[in-house]
């Protein structure tokens, strides 16, 4: 069964389009159109036989029609030229505030200050530890070396004793 078609029509400059088609979608296709020019008012189903005969010989294909004579046309135009509007400057937006930028960097820069303390206090620690242990260690071989010397008499008078 084919499908009954509708005549609509859209203004076109100095012409109105009209197009008979299934639907509106199949209508905007034929225009070519790729907003929907229904709901804005822009397009219009019509139903007058005298404006709906041309485009219902022709289904799917776009027919133009003049919107009036030239005078006519002429005649609705203003009567004095439209003057043009000079380019409105864009609005200045005020500058916004450094306030919450410079809290930050501040922060930042105060940071960056108390982690390098802490650093150079730790380091300072670290080689107080290292001269430490380094003394330990000195001390430690010292010691053990003079204990090892005395276990190593003591040793030598037992063996002496043992032998007597």
């Amino acid at each position: 069964m084919a499908r009954t078609l509708k005549v609509y029509r859209t203004p076109i400059g100095f012409h109105d389009a009209y197009v008979a088609a299934p639907s509106q979608k199949a209508a905007l296709e034929a225009w070519g159109s790729d907003a929907n020019l229904f709901p804005r008012g822009v397009a219009e189903e019509v139903t007058d036989p005298s404006l709906t005969k041309e485009a219902l010989d022709h289904p799917g294909k776009v027919i133009r029609t003049l919107r009036g004579t030239a005078e006519e046309q002429m005649a609705a135009l203003p009567a004095d030229k439209p003057k043009r509007k000079a380019p409105a400057a864009p609005a200045k937006r005020p500058q916004p505030s450094r306030r919450r930028l410079d809290a930050a960097e501040a922060a930042l820069k105060e940071a960056t200050s108390a982690f390098a303390n802490e650093k150079r206090r730790l380091d300072r620690q670290a080689a107080e530890l290292a001269r430490s242990q380094a003394a330990l260690a000195k001390r430690t071989d010292r010691e053990l070396a003079e204990l090892a010397e005395r276990r190593d008499a003591e040793d030598a008078a037992y063996r002496k004793a043992l032998d007597d």
